[in-house]
């Protein structure tokens, strides 16, 4: 209860040292986070640090300067959630040299691009050197260990790199190369055991270990075929041995390997357990990869449609948990499914049952309420979600309840100036103001098209955003301004986009269907919008631009559509 304290006082010492003591600081902390300190005291210390800024500055004349290094250091090392600054401020009083600390923190460490490396590097980042290098350590003591099979010496070795913290690593790759060498398998082994019966590697350690080896076995299957069949006997062999609690349990563990000629085995595979593994699978290879196509055609390959919201939960869950360019990469991700894969509803029912096990979520992420809040803001700024629908989401939660807290808190976000902006922004916004700034040339181009634009030019516009996934927004845009201004000209060009193969159909139904949604908004600013809106639907299908049958959903329109808010 008082690991707080031992917070303030580590970076208050630190403060007047050299660049060396301060890092050494900042290393310290990111060894204790979680497995000693827990993050709540981590929290509170750093608040007590900022509280005090006023007391430090006193004695040390830099302290606002290197207490906002720390504070930023912390966020970036993702032992303090960025909600921190912000709910920090809302207690120092106008006048606290604290808001100097989170203010500098902010705009000096966190703003500019290429940050998180700048922080990092700022004491001498001394640690990422150090990190790397006993990686290559335990990886050349390992190695040699199989060679000579001398286990004191290996023990030695493991003992001499001096970082019990680390020691999980230790335990990560002798299972790896137990995995890849199982010839070698019981020697090994028989070196965690050894290194568990001398105490110098610790239980919590073990367990560490192996989870994260659980964590990182879709990644390994890629390399060692059976590396699934092979985990669950390595737990096995861990617990006869001693040196693995016997309470412990993989975590999302792989079901076991089936023996096609037993149709039992056969029928207890749980499908949905199956494609969260290879959902899994997907969404870390394209964290690594940013290849969003890639996504796209693995979705399409499991050809599990009614599962689609189990993948998006997944994707927002496995971000929540990683840094600011994850968090911004899983954004961009949900906003080009929507468009090719994933339905509204499906992001809606994912939020949902988000939202109800949001305590639970809690448990492993500290901020997951201030995380799912931006999330869920951001679905509506990037148009897949409706403000509506948000309301809908408040009304199937328990009242009172942390979800439809975190409903408020989005919808509180999405009402503030120049909110849109903001939201993008919330995680880097890299890739969210590039939709931002799609939507501006958007505009422009069709607003220079329908003046006396070639349609040719308009066409190569609409390449060079490239952005084939927010073609409906094209669409969109496009019908709107042809029923505002009049101006038939603008299905024209829509006409030419699907001759050229420019816009599919999917995009060109997408856009013609959020054009319905919002139909009865448009018509307080034109009044025979359902007339011009039927009379392009009847134009676009039988030219072809959308798939048959669609027609049929926008029938009765003045009865079905619902003012949604979207814009």
């Amino acid at each position: 209860m008082y690991h707080h304290y031992f917070v303030k006082k580590l970076i208050s010492m630190a403060l007047d040292r050299h660049d060396r003591e301060k890092e050494m600081a900042a290393v310290l902390l990111s060894s204790l986070y979680a497995d000693v300190i827990s993050p709540e005291q981590v929290i509170k210390g750093f608040t007590k640090l900022v509280e005090s800024a006023d007391d430090l500055l006193i004695d040390i004349p830099d302290a606002v300067d290197i207490l906002a290094l720390f504070v930023a250091r912390a966020i970036v090392d993702d032992i303090l959630p960025p909600s921190f600054l912000q709910s920090a401020i809302k207690e120092l009083p106008e006048e606290a040299k604290g808001r100097d600390v989170v203010h500098l923190a902010q705009k000096s460490y966190l703003s500019p691009p290429l940050h998180a490396e700048i922080v990092e590097r700022r004491w001498g980042g001394s640690t990422l050197t150090t990190v790397e290098l006993v990686k290559n350590k335990i990886s050349a003591l390992l190695n040699e260990y199989i060679e000579s099979g001398d286990k004191a010496e290996a023990c030695r070795c493991i003992r001499e790199l001096n970082v019990p913290f680390f020691h999980h690593e230790v335990v990560k790759r002798t299972l790896i190369l137990a995995m890849e060498k199982r010839n070698f398998e019981s020697l090994v082994l028989s070196l965690l055991k050894e290194a568990a019966d001398e105490g110098f590697i610790t239980l919590s350690q073990m367990s560490k270990g192996f989870n994260r080896l659980a964590d990182a076995i879709d990644d390994l299957s890629l390399d060692i075929v059976n590396a699934r069949e092979v985990l669950p006997n390595l737990v096995s062999t861990a617990i006869k041995d001693g040196y693995l609690d016997s309470s412990y349990t993989i975590p999302m563990a792989a079901p076991k390997s089936v023996d096609k000629t037993d149709a039992t085995d056969v029928a207890e595979v749980d499908p949905v357990v199956v494609f969260k593994q290879k959902a899994t699978a997907i969404i870390q290879e394209y964290f690594l990869s940013d290849d969003v196509g890639e996504v796209i055609r693995s979705l399409e390959e499991l050809s599990s449609p009614h599962l689609n919201a189990v993948f998006v939960k997944r994707v927002v869950t496995l971000a929540m948990d990683r840094k600011n360019r994850e968090r911004e990469m899983a954004s961009v991700l949900l906003s080009s499914l929507y468009a090719e894969v994933i339905s509204s509803e499906d992001v809606a029912k994912a939020f949902l049952l988000l939202l109800e096990t949001t305590d639970d979520t809690a448990l492993d992420c500290p901020d997951a309420a201030n995380e799912l809040a931006l999330f869920l803001a951001r679905t509506v700024v990037d148009d897949i979600l409706a403000p509506l629908d948000l309301e809908e989401l408040k009304e199937q939660l328990e009242p009172d309840s942390l979800g439809v807290n975190i409903v408020n808190t989005a919808r509180a976000l999405l009402a503030a100036r120049h909110a849109g902006e903001r939201i993008l922004r919330c995680w880097g916004g890299g890739s969210g103001w590039a939709v931002e700034d799609a939507k501006d040339k958007i505009v422009k181009l069709l607003e220079e098209f329908e003046a006396g634009g070639v349609i040719s030019e308009a066409c190569q516009c609409i390449r060079d955003i490239d952005m084939p996934f927010f073609h409906h927004e094209v669409v969109k845009k496009a019908l709107v301004m042809a029923m505002e201004k009049q101006n038939d000209k603008l299905l024209d060009l829509l006409q030419e986009c699907a001759n050229e193969g420019l816009i599919t159909v999917n995009q060109m139904t997408k856009g013609f269907t959020r054009v319905a949604d919002s139909v009865d908004d448009l018509a307080l600013d034109i009044p025979d919008v359902k007339d011009k809106f039927t009379r392009y639907v009847e134009k676009a299908m039988s030219q072809g631009w959308l798939m048959q049958g669609v027609q049929e959903s926008f029938k009765g329109l003045s009865i079905h559509g619902r003012a949604n808010g979207k814009s």
